[in-house]
């Protein structure tokens, strides 16, 4: 579970971002990436995709969709008010999803 999960270190972080291949970005507390579909349906099918694997960790990220194709995720552990290694392994989950 997230609480149990320490809340890593900024080089740790950073160590976390490079190995994602710096496709999120760090937005103070939390990692952001934005997807960019080729409209509305493919931008809802990310959310739809993404359900699966969030609650199988217990684990939801921030979610926004805007300009009806354009998908923000936004992670971070709430109960850590910071990141931990959950955050990061999402993060790879989801970047498997748009494969």
């Amino acid at each position: 579970m997230a609480t149990d999960l320490p809340k890593l270190s900024e080089p740790e972080i950073a160590a976390r971002l490079t190995a994602l291949g710096n496709s999120w970005q760090r937005d103070g507390k939390m990692i952001v990436k934005e997807f960019v579909f080729t409209g509305f349906t493919e931008a809802t099918q990310l959310i739809a995709k993404l359900a699966p694997p969030a609650n199988a960790m217990d684990h939801h990220p921030d979610v926004q969709l805007y300009k009806f194709k354009r998908v923000k995720i936004l992670l971070w552990t709430h109960s850590r008010d910071g990141l931990t290694q959950n955050d990061f392994d999402l993060a790879a989950k989801i970047d498997a999803l748009v494969k």
